[in-house]
């Protein structure tokens, strides 16, 4: 390969787009459009959260209550480097710039994005509004139906709202009768594309990297689960059966109130039972009505998502160009992309690397649904 005939300004310029076109849970979110100066992994910066409105009834016999509309700001700590290393040798096949773009720049943006979705739609676990039933797959009107309800009765926007599904749950879901048959409604799209499109009110998308939660085994626990006390988003629970037993990240807990409605939880550390007493960490400081409830673990569960875009934020910020190589980085729309090659002097190679510095956020998780199937 004549390599002196691509530059890393070329092959920068023409993945960043490729990247953009495979993303899919970033461009339905929340995107930081802050400064472009260089970072690199582990710094904080600091990012304008939206402004989170409520959607209320007017009642005639009643004054209207403005909301205050106030940008506060919050920290992210930029903790992810997405990166495709290839070795230069590998491309010496590539005798034009098409050749370089199907050996190196589709195959490493679709690689990228698909690690960039999968990172963000792992901040399910930070979503305790639920719906759905865990092992069952989304298949009918009935659960796009269901997803509205939750977000309606949450307070939640109308305007922009998005669904995230698995392929499985993708696949039932455009074989509903009423969807597959559109076309007698004025619209083929979805027997043309094979697109779900915008069912009551939400736009859905299909995506790879829809994640799976595998619950902590207290979800195997049939006796009474109790909450023994809560202070600050410290919870202990009490189970004469549960030694052993334990709980993970994104796990959620349904409690059933004394004052008669469930609440969910959601789970931020990973620990078992300590005999019959077991303390853990909230994601978020929970309402003190759950005190002496009774407990249960909702099991494992495929997490699709249906949310407005201010629920998650993503974070991206140029990577510092490195010393002594060819090396160029490119920026749009909230996305900065790396193209380095370098020699890499332990194994003697050179190296042609594309990479992305990002983090993302749950800024408002209860504007968003987990899906269970």
């Amino acid at each position: 390969m004549n390599s002196s005939i691509f530059s890393a300004k070329q092959i920068a310029r023409e993945a960043l787009p490729r990247l953009m076109d495979n993303l899919v849970f970033p461009n339905l979110i929340y995107k930081d459009l802050g400064d472009h100066n260089s970072a690199k992994k582990g710094d904080t910066v600091v990012i304008r959260r939206p402004v989170k409105l409520e959607a209320k009834h007017f009642f005639n016999d009643e004054s209207i209550a403005p909301q205050s509309v106030v940008e506060d700001t919050v920290e992210v700590k930029l903790d992810t480097i997405a990166t495709v290393d290839v070795e230069v040798s590998a491309l010496e096949s590539a005798c034009s710039f098409d050749d370089m773009t199907r050996l190196f720049l589709e195959p490493a943006a679709a690689a990228l994005a698909q690690q960039i979705n999968k990172d963000g739609l792992a901040m399910y676990a930070a979503v305790a509004n639920v719906a759905g039933t865990p092992g069952s797959t989304p298949s009918d009107l009935s659960d796009f139906a269901e997803a509205s309800y939750v977000l309606d009765s949450m307070g939640v926007p109308t305007e922009g709202r998005c669904a995230v599904w698995s392929p499985r749950t993708a696949c039932q879901l455009k074989q509903i009768p009423a969807l597959l048959h559109a076309d007698q409604c004025g619209s083929s799209k979805a027997l043309r594309t094979g697109s779900i499109g915008k069912v009551f009110g939400v736009e859905n998308y299909m995506s790879q990297a829809v994640c799976r939660h595998e619950s902590g085994s207290l979800s195997e626990v049939t006796a009474d689960i109790s909450v023994r006390s809560i202070v600050d988003n410290m919870i202990t629970l009490s189970c004469d059966s549960a030694s052993g037993k334990s709980v993970h990240p994104g796990d959620i807990l349904s409690c059933a109130c004394k004052d008669g409605v469930t609440r969910n939880v959601v789970v931020a550390d990973d620990v078992s039972f300590s005999g019959n007493t077991l303390s853990l960490m909230l994601f978020e400081i929970p309402d003190l009505a759950i005190l002496e409830s009774t407990v249960t673990l909702i099991p494992s569960h495929e997490a699709n998502l249906v949310f407005h875009p201010h629920a998650f934020a993503f974070v991206s910020r140029p990577l510092a160009t490195p010393a002594g190589v060819e090396s160029y980085v490119t920026t749009h729309n909230g996305i900065s992309l790396r193209v380095v090659r370098g020699y890499d002097i332990n194994r003697k190679k050179d190296i042609l690397s594309m990479d992305v510095l990002y983090s993302f956020m749950p800024i408002y998780p209860e504007l968003a649904v987990r899906y269970l199937g």
